[in-house]
């Protein structure tokens, strides 16, 4: 009978560490946790995220044996440098890979938009909402606004709340915004300005959907991003 009264309490630990493991894991792959950093006590984590030592002990455990950090005893826990890309080989630096990738995409990010609708907290939107303001900044200043675009998107992937969602587009790297990889030769009259004005209207339509929680109305709007990007894109490399 105590068996079977522990199972619940066994339960909620499992599930707390693992939603411990997917904040973990997001700060990781979005670059707030660097390889060599060191993580917070676990008395820190306890207090910040309102946890037993049990499920920080459990979610250190697993990031350890999913190889994103290492413990040194009397030391720390720190991230472990990440070479996820060798298992990962794309080829970005055609048009065709280009397309490719915009076909990939189109299929991963609509479910991550949808999710992220659902999930999405108040500190994602305002993260979403900082990083498309910093598009535009950079895009009236005629500066490069890839690295922008490519936090927007990992942050949708963030607030599904599901870790593989946010390892994927990581493995993506800068292909994630394939058109920066294309050579001077193939953009061809591409005005990248003015595609780039074009994108940050889709991506606010994008943020407008899951800031209401609209999930069929975010998959939507990013479904038209990326075949709106991918059409663009063809309609200069026929």
């Amino acid at each position: 009978m105590q068996e079977n009264l522990d199972a619940p309490a066994r339960k909620r630990t499992h599930n707390l560490a693992h939603d411990l493991v997917a904040k973990l894991t997001q700060s990781i792959l979005l670059g707030q946790m660097q390889p060599g950093d060191k993580l917070p006590s676990e008395n820190s984590i306890v207090q910040e995220h309102g946890v037993s030592r049990t499920v920080v002990r459990e979610a250190i455990s697993k990031l350890q044996a999913s190889g994103y950090v290492e413990t040194r005893h009397g030391i720390g826990t720190f991230v472990l440098e990440r070479e996820a890309q060798q298992g990962l080989r794309l080829n970005v630096d055609t048009a065709l890979g280009v397309r490719s990738i915009l076909e990939l995409r189109m299929g991963l990010e609509t479910q991550a938009a949808a999710l992220a609708a659902i999930r999405r907290s108040d500190h994602h939107l305002a993260q979403m909402r900082e990083a498309l303001d910093d598009y535009q900044r950079l895009l009236a200043n005629n500066d490069s606004c890839v690295e922008a675009d490519r936090r927007f998107h990992l942050l949708i992937a963030e607030a599904t709340g599901n870790a593989c969602f946010g390892e994927i587009m990581q493995h993506l790297g800068s292909a994630m915004i394939p058109r920066t990889r294309v050579n001077a030769a193939e953009r061809g009259a591409a005005d990248l300005s003015k595609l780039g004005l074009l994108a940050n209207l889709e991506h606010e339509a994008i943020l407008n959907a899951i800031k209401r929680q609209d999930a069929d109305a975010a998959r939507a709007a990013m479904w038209l991003h990326l075949t709106n990007s991918r059409d663009r894109f063809l309609a200069d490399h026929p």
